[in-house]
């Protein structure tokens, strides 16, 4: 495990965010661990919402820009097998350390992890309609 470990660790960079003595258990596993992976991953995740809302019948992108912001945070919050979906691509890129640690407070955990994607696409919307315009050419 210790090679699959560092390749983990190697491909996700540097710790985002600044940890001190003051700094506490979950929020230094956010900054280690689920910053880095959601940045990494944050093109896997636009595509992943883009699929998800074409096959949601497009109606996402005839949304005004404040709907937009509300059905993202909608969507990940009440479906479950998207939301279980999105998990799943943070936590295949957990070493086995941090899977120990966050099954030990998975519930906080995946609070943090959904607000924090929730806010990084809903920061990215216009980018969602440039790709989809995109995705819809191809279509």
């Amino acid at each position: 495990m210790e090679n699959r470990d560092s390749h983990i660790i190697a491909l996700r960079g540097e710790t985002i965010g600044s940890i001190d003595a003051n700094t506490s258990h979950d929020e230094i596993f956010q900054n280690r661990t689920l910053r880095p992976i959601l940045k990494t991953q944050n093109d896997l995740f636009i595509a992943v919402f883009i699929n998800y809302a074409v096959k949601q019948k497009n109606v996402f992108f005839s949304l005004s820009p404040e709907k937009k912001m509300a059905y993202i945070e909608n969507v990940i919050q009440r479906d479950i097998k998207f939301r279980n979906s999105l998990k799943g691509i943070i936590i295949g890129l957990f070493t086995v350390e941090e899977y120990n640690d966050y099954i030990q407070n998975s519930s906080n955990l995946n609070k943090r992890m959904m607000n924090m994607l929730i806010e990084r696409l809903k920061n990215q919307v216009l980018l969602l309609e440039n790709d989809n315009l995109q995705h819809k050419a191809v279509i």
